[in-house]
Parts: C-alpha cells; structure tokens; sequence
C-alpha cells in the first residue's frame, strides 16, 4: 500500500506515543504540584481563545469543499460567529450563529 513495513508503523506509533507523554509529563509531572507565575496563568488564559479561530480559519479561507475557493456558507458562518461573539461575548453563542448561519446559507444555495 504505502511501502512501509508493518514494524514500521508500529514503531512510528510507538515513538509518536512516547513523544506525547514526555511532552505531557514535562509539564505535568514535573512542574505539576507548583504554583505557576501570574504570567505564564495571564498568557494560558488565551489558549482557548486563540485555538478556536486557528482551527476553524483555514476551513474558512481554504475550505476543501470548495476546491479552495470562497464559500459562501462557510463565509457567512465566520462572519456570524465573529459578530456574535463580539456581541454577545459568548463562544457558544458564537459557534451556534456560526452553524445556523453556515446551515442556512448552504440551505438557499
């Protein structure tokens, strides 16, 4: 299939798994039972807002459905979603707006 034997993979997934729980302890295990500094807490504050609009940009600038063109539901969603978040300063309101307004265009076109 892809020329690469079935020791391979395992040891790829192996390494892969290995990778992760060093990551996960280093952070974890070892600073785990310490209080952290005021500012690296301010900066962890943001993760969840920053890793939302990473993930959902490319989907929207780049979608796949569209052979990487413009879509209009998926421009429509974005645009909901970012106005009704700044609005209502609600991520779950936002990725409803998000949905409804994605759903709804897709739905007329």
């Amino acid at each position: 299939m892809t020329g690469w034997s079935a020791g391979e993979i395992w040891f790829i997934i192996a390494a892969l798994g290995l990778a992760t729980y060093v990551i996960r302890f280093s952070f974890l295990g070892l600073i785990g039972d310490r209080a952290l500094p005021e500012w690296l807490l301010r900066h962890l504050r943001y993760t969840p807002v920053a890793i939302l609009p990473a993930l959902v940009t490319p989907l929207v600038v780049w979608p796949a459905t569209a052979d990487g063109a413009l879509s209009p539901p998926h421009l429509a969603g974005a645009v909901a979603a970012m106005g009704i978040g700044y609005w209502r300063k609600s991520p779950i309101w936002a990725v409803v707006a998000g949905m409804g307004a994605f759903l709804v265009v897709r739905a007329v076109m």
